[in-house]
Formats: structure tokens, C-alpha cells, sequence
């Protein structure tokens, strides 16, 4: 298993969507985030679009328009987002829950590297199931404001 710059794009936007509403700013402009996180802005559309077809975003046309959390932060399990962008967590098929597929193993039931990956998926999947989106912004924040670094989104850009 791998996270594709699609899907560290897709964590690190919610990330900053979850940042910017806590701090009072429910809307951030599809620029803005692309701006501030140096991502191609044609290339982030595509993936908040993806992100918004899950249910995960809302957006607003128009002036002062963009992008909002439409899924509560807590709602929001990590290990469901990189599912979404990347597929499924197990590093070779014979191991997924998700899109299982036989390998050319002779015998799957004994296989140990299909055994190793099988705990490798499951390691995998319990730390990325187990965070929401809620945890990684207080988290995030906590660390701010601990090392008194500016906070982001504080107001809207023009």
C-alpha cells in the first residue's frame, strides 16, 4: 500500500478544511488551498470533486464561494478517505478484505507471504480506521499552538 500524491492531496485538503473551520472559516476558496498547499490547482479540483461525490464536501459557487466539510470531522475515518482515492490498503490482492483477488500462490490457505501481508493489511488498516479527521485537526492545532506558529485561515483571503 501506497498513498498516491492523489490521495496526500485529498488528506492534506481536508486537514486544512477541518483547521479552517475550526477556526471560524466553514468556507476556504478551491485557491486558496491550492495556494497554500502547493498543489496544481486543475489537479485538486478533480480530487475535491471526488471528495464531494463521497459526501465528504459541500461547495458554494460564486463570490466568496468554495469548498466546506459537508461530513462531520468525527464522521470522517481516515482509512475511508485513502480507500476512496488510493483502493484498497492490502499490499498484494490475496490479502484485501476489500478487492480480493487469488494470487498464482499453489496453496493461499499456507502461503507466508500472503500470511505476512495478510497482518501487514490488518496493521495498516487498524491506525488508519482507528483516526478521524476530528483527531488529526486537534491534533494539528494542538501542535500550532504549542510551538506558537502562526495559524492558518485566520481570514479569508481576496
Amino acid at each position: 500500500m501506497r498513498v498516491s500524491k492523489r490521495g496526500e492531496y485529498a488528506l492534506r485538503s481536508l486537514i486544512n478544511l477541518g483547521i479552517a473551520q475550526e477556526l471560524g472559516r466553514p468556507l476556504v476558496s478551491i485557491s486558496e488551498l491550492a495556494e497554500k498547499e502547493n498543489i496544481p490547482i486543475k489537479f485538486l479540483e478533480a480530487i475535491l470533486l471526488d471528495l464531494n461525490k463521497a459526501g465528504y464536501l459541500g461547495s458554494k459557487r460564486g463570490k466568496g464561494g468554495g469548498v466546506f466539510l459537508k461530513k462531520p470531522m468525527n464522521k470522517i475515518k481516515i482509512g475511508d478517505v485513502v480507500r476512496l482515492i488510493d483502493g484498497p490498503l492490502a499490499p498484494i490482492s490475496c490479502a484485501s478484505v476489500t478487492a480480493y483477488a487469488p494470487c498464482s500462490c499453489p496453496d493461499e490457505a499456507h502461503c507466508g507471504l500472503r500470511l505476512l501481508m495478510v497482518d501487514v493489511r490488518n496493521a495498516i488498516a487498524g491506525i488508519l480506521d482507528k483516526y478521524t479527521l476530528a483527531d488529526i485537526v486537534e491534533v494539528t492545532l494542538r501542535k500550532l499552538r504549542r510551538d506558537k506558529a502562526p495559524l492558518p485561515f485566520l481570514e479569508a483571503k481576496s
